[in-house]
C-alpha cells in the first residue's frame, strides 16, 4: 500500500503520528506511511483535534474537509481530505 492515493477527488493519507513531542512536523516515510510528530498529547482527543488543524493548514482546506475514518484511538490513522484545494507535497515526506 501507498502512504498517500486519491479516490475520486479525495486525497487519502495513511499516517503514523508520535503525540506529545516537541514541536509538530513531518518526519518522513515509516513502512507504508507517513510519520507525522504532533505537539499535542494523546488525551481527551487532543491530538486527533491538532492532527486535523495541522494537516487543514498544510493543505489549505477548511477543518471540515478533514476527516478521520480509521484509527482514532490509535497511532496509526487513515485521514481523507475531501477536496485538497492546494495540493503541496513540498515539505511532505510521500515517498
Amino acid at each position: 500500500m501507498q502512504a498517500w492515493y486519491w479516490q475520486d477527488e479525495a486525497l487519502y493519507l495513511r499516517l503514523h503520528i508520535q503525540p506529545n513531542a516537541k514541536k509538530t512536523e513531518w518526519l518522513g516515510a515509516y513502512g507504508d506511511r507517513l510519520k507525522l510528530k504532533l505537539h499535542a498529547p494523546p488525551v481527551d482527543g487532543k491530538a486527533n483535534q491538532a492532527l486535523v488543524k495541522f494537516l487543514a493548514a498544510h493543505f489549505k482546506v477548511k477543518k471540515s474537509q478533514v476527516s478521520l475514518i480509521a484509527g482514532e484511538l490509535g497511532r496509526d490513522k487513515l485521514v481523507k481530505i475531501a477536496p485538497p484545494i492546494a495540493v503541496s507535497m513540498e515539505n511532505t515526506p510521500c515517498n
